[in-house]
């Protein structure tokens, strides 16, 4: 199905004043899941990216049991005007990171994490290592346990993203946040639009054939609306991210955290996340989440993931039963 292009030159900027519309009212979060959880992670000193950034939806994931879990500290090595995480220069890292969030992760009792970082610039490998290992330490408690991991573009190391890899999570993320033109200003300087999508186009070709059971490992984006970007220019994010192999998107509405950062440009009204979702989903995206309050770890996804890889599983373990039965005929013939 074709879509025309709607075509409209930037809107002006929202006014301080500007109310926010009704669909970006959300309840305060409550219920004993969530408090349980807000609990665990305070007790168990772990950062997460639903309280760093202020996530709207962190009484509805929380709720659920679900929550994702910031690595490598509260610190970010890089200044985005967006981002409401702290910018400056990070502690060492605690070697006993690894192993302690994938404890407290098990103890949540979820079956499916989320797993990111700040940037750390400062790092040689910008912490991929460290990172994996937490991967591999969930996987080794909980084999189970579906890990999708949100990772900085590592200033474009094609190696520390195989390290990513090879740590064995079943999605990984890696955000271009908005389009092109507004890459320079969104974002930090050292985090062009080229070097994430050759991250992506990276993480789609050596991912393949090597996610748990020998399953192709997912990639995933997400895409910030209201910041001053055209429908044209989403339309051709969405073909540059087909054309580096990107299976899931997820478009959600910016939020200005603070005075000190970008102010809105425009509240999208939920009938163009629904166009978006639809013309996205038209090229061939595995999957599409797409609303104002849709985040980049937004839960809603992971029960359509999780029965996809469960398939593809099944099928790449019939696929080694046949292979298996194959050579065993053919030894004894």
């Amino acid at each position: 199905m074709k879509f025309p292009i709607i075509n409209n030159p930037p809107p002006q900027p929202a006014t301080r004043r500007t109310p926010k519309p009704p669909w970006l009212k959300v309840k305060a979060p409550s219920g004993k899941r969530f408090t349980d959880l807000m609990s665990k992670m305070g007790d168990l000193k772990l950062a997460t990216v639903c309280q760093e950034a202020h996530c709207p939806n962190i009484g509805e994931c929380w709720g659920g049991g679900t929550a994702t879990i910031m690595l490598m500290g509260e610190v970010c090595t890089r200044g985005c005007r967006f981002c409401m995480v702290t910018t400056g220069r990070p502690p060492g890292l605690d070697p006993d990171e690894p192993a302690n969030a994938a404890e407290a992760v098990v103890g949540m009792g979820v079956d499916y994490i989320v797993l990111t970082s700040v940037n750390r610039d400062d790092l040689p490998d910008g912490g991929a290592a460290h990172f994996a290992s937490a991967v591999r330490e969930l996987k080794g408690r909980d084999p189970d346990i579906m890990v999708e991991v949100l990772i900085p573009d590592f200033q474009g190391s094609f190696e520390a993203c195989d390290t990513l890899i090879d740590s064995g999570p079943e999605v990984i993320a890696h955000n271009v946040e908005t389009v092109r033109r507004l890459t320079r200003r969104v974002r930090d300087a050292r985090a062009t639009y080229d070097q994430s999508l050759a991250v992506l186009n990276h993480l789609d070709k050596a991912g393949a054939s090597r996610g748990p059971d020998g399953v192709d490992i997912v990639t995933k984006t997400s895409v910030m609306l209201g910041l001053g970007e055209t429908e044209q220019e989403v339309v051709e994010t969405l073909r540059d991210l087909r054309g580096v192999g990107v299976d899931v998107v997820t478009f959600g509405q910016y939020l200005r955290p603070s005075r000190k950062h970008l102010e809105v440009v425009e509240f999208v009204p939920p009938a163009q996340f629904d166009r978006l979702a639809e013309i996205a989903r038209g090229m061939g995206f595995l999957y599409v989440a797409s609303g104002p309050l849709v985040r980049s770890s937004y839960r809603a996804g992971e029960y359509y993931l999780r029965a996809h890889l469960d398939r593809a599983r099944q099928l790449a373990q019939r696929r080694g039963r046949e292979v298996r039965a194959l050579h065993a005929l053919e030894a004894r013939s």
